[in-house]
């Protein structure tokens, strides 16, 4: 059997990927353009793809293609209904994340309620310095013990921001939605956890119907020294909605490592937000050494399983 298999953004994953077992062909490409994905994919039995969208256009032009092995968890870029009439599989990677995304939350969620990056500009334009004892108390602290942490998304990196926040002492709630819903976990109306939660983390799936499900009403719902955390998918959020809320103190602050567009245009509005209660981190939660490493060994994994009739990690 030929087995030609083709990786179009292999920059996308810094981390040794190793030659998949039965693969006749294997070629890398650190790149590539929408429209360069039908000539280099042609003759290709198996698409390696991070972001590179495969729409049902581009389907539509590859008989031969049998496979796509999506080097990530998010599989948004694909077209599942159209893969799914062609006959195409789609594997994705899975609890590869598990430990760095929800020590990324915390990293954010810390320096926010703690106020560090305002404590740090205060450092930085003299006021420790000029204080007429020890310490400084020019923002707010508060602690993680005994404050609320709000979960959307209830998978197995919700449950890896659980378990720190519990660890934290913190009072976990995982927010109700349509199913599949996981089981052994008890839900709790979104509505209330809007309402009730010192910190929101998001980690959902991007869908038709999770599109923008934050906007102004979720945030007036809100407490006002509420922190929104997403490391989950940019669109999950209304991100004009999120500078308003932030404006207007409807919230405490919010940490966010994505974005609707990636990488954002120079005029991205998030971009200009200059304000101590938000930060903005580059795509960056699920990039440790450790975990992409793991993300590499899966995908290629996936591939090889695939070829020898035992499929894993089927999406479709």
């Amino acid at each position: 059997m030929t087995l030609r298999v083709v990786f179009l953004d292999r920059a996308s994953v810094s981390a040794r990927v190793r030659r998949p077992a039965g693969a006749t062909d294997y070629v890398e490409y650190e790149k590539t353009a929408v429209d360069e994905i039908v000539p280099r994919l042609s003759g290709a039995t198996v698409a390696v793809v991070n972001k590179v969208p495969m729409r049902a256009d581009v389907l539509a032009q590859l008989p031969e293609l049998k496979m796509i092995a999506v080097a990530a968890t998010g599989y948004d870029v694909v077209d599942i209904a159209a893969c799914r009439a062609r006959g195409i599989a789609v594997a994705n990677i899975r609890n590869y994340a598990i430990h760095t995304v929800p020590e990324h939350v915390f990293a954010l969620v810390l320096a926010l309620r703690r106020n560090l990056l305002a404590y740090r500009e205060d450092v930085d334009a003299g006021a420790w310095q000029r204080s007429d004892q020890f310490c400084l108390f020019t923002h707010p602290i508060h602690d993680l013990h005994g404050a609320t942490l709000g979960i959307c998304g209830e998978g197995a990196i919700g449950q890896g921001t659980a378990a720190i926040a519990r660890a934290f002492g913190m009072r976990v709630l995982f927010a109700d939605h349509e199913p599949p819903k996981a089981s052994n976990v008890e839900f709790t109306p979104f509505e209330e956890v809007l309402r009730e939660s010192d910190v929101i983390s998001l980690h959902c799936p991007l869908t038709p119907a999770s599109r923008n499900f934050i906007g102004l009403n979720e945030f007036r719902k809100m407490r006002r020294h509420a922190i929104l955390i997403n490391t989950a998918r940019g669109g999950l959020v209304n991100e004009i909605d999120l500078i308003r809320a932030l404006d207007e103190n409807l919230i405490g602050g919010a940490g966010f490592d994505v974005l609707t567009a990636e990488p954002p245009p120079a005029d991205h509005p998030l971009l200009r937000v200059r304000r101590s209660n938000f930060i903005l981190t580059p795509h960056i939660a699920w990039a440790s050494t450790n975990a992409m490493q793991t993300l590499a060994d899966q995908l290629v994994d996936n591939i090889d399983a695939w070829s020898a009739g035992t499929p894993q990690n089927l999406v479709t």
